[in-house]
């Protein structure tokens, strides 16, 4: 990790956190281990909320050079990871211990198999996004938790790279991107980058009978801002990042209400 960097150990979505992580952000391109080290801090403290990771066994789906499943180890958690492609795994050095190559849309894990199904930053980088998702469910144990965030296609980072120009198209952004830069983005759009909503989110999630929302809010905003959730329209442009933190119910018990009342 890089030096310096703010080190939570309580997970307090104040307006100041929002400054000091949106302030990182900005490096996200330039020097992506200090945003991600921080963003990963913040994110063990924030799902240590919802479950003990002393001794939890998590699968980090997506876990590209590891900087989440080394946070999470810290914590305790006993944790594997897997990630499509080997340079991923490979980018920074050695791979992480008990990393994997595999899909996303087919993880290799027996079903109940983890106490936490954690995924940052990846469903919008697979071409069947809720697959995944049922994915993440299934390898959950009864009582576990899923902790799934991503960037959703109209918020001002929708595009990544491509951003803001993907407002006029993911194909046109493409296409701008490769004229002033002289080559493509990392991020094709409909390949590598996939238009995700959080209406879609929530509707996956509604759908489901063997999950309880515990958590739908935007990722980077202070807590008083979780209201913007339930304004459909307002939620995709204004969320940036979704957070989606889903229990998964033992076997017939029954679904409880969504605690945001988040319809729409």
């Amino acid at each position: 990790m890089s030096p310096g960097l703010p080190q939570p150990t309580e997970h307090r979505a104040t307006l100041a956190r929002s400054v000091r992580l949106l302030s990182a952000f900005r490096r996200e391109q330039t020097d992506p281990e200090y945003f991600y080290g921080l963003m990963a801090r913040d994110t063990v403290a924030q799902l240590r909320t919802y479950i003990r990771l002393d001794g939890a066994t998590v699968i980090d789906v997506g876990t590209g050079t590891g900087l989440f499943a080394r946070e999470l180890a810290a914590a305790g958690a006993r944790c594997a990871g897997i990630d499509h492609e080997l340079a991923e795994l490979v980018s920074l050095g050695e791979p992480g211990r008990n990393t994997l190559v595999a899909s996303a849309l087919a993880l290799p894990f027996r079903s109940g198999s983890a106490d936490v199904c954690f995924s940052s930053n990846v469903l919008e980088h697979v071409p069947n996004p809720w697959q995944m998702a049922d994915e993440m469910v299934r390898v959950t144990r009864p009582g576990g938790i899923v902790f799934l965030s991503f960037t959703n296609w109209l918020s001002p980072w929708g595009g990544h790279e491509t951003s803001p120009w993907h407002y006029l198209g993911g194909e046109r952004a493409a296409r701008r991107y490769e004229r002033r830069n002289g080559r493509p983005p990392k991020n094709l759009f409909r390949q590598s980058l996939h238009p995700v909503s959080v209406a879609g989110a929530l509707a996956w999630s509604r759908s489901r009978d063997d999950v309880e929302i515990l958590d739908a809010v935007p990722r980077y905003h202070p807590r008083w801002a979780n209201g913007i959730i339930r304004v459909p329209g307002l939620r995709e442009l204004a969320t940036w990042n979704l957070v989606l933190v889903l229990r998964r119910l033992p076997a017939n018990e029954p679904q409880a209400s969504d605690p945001q009342d988040q319809r729409g």
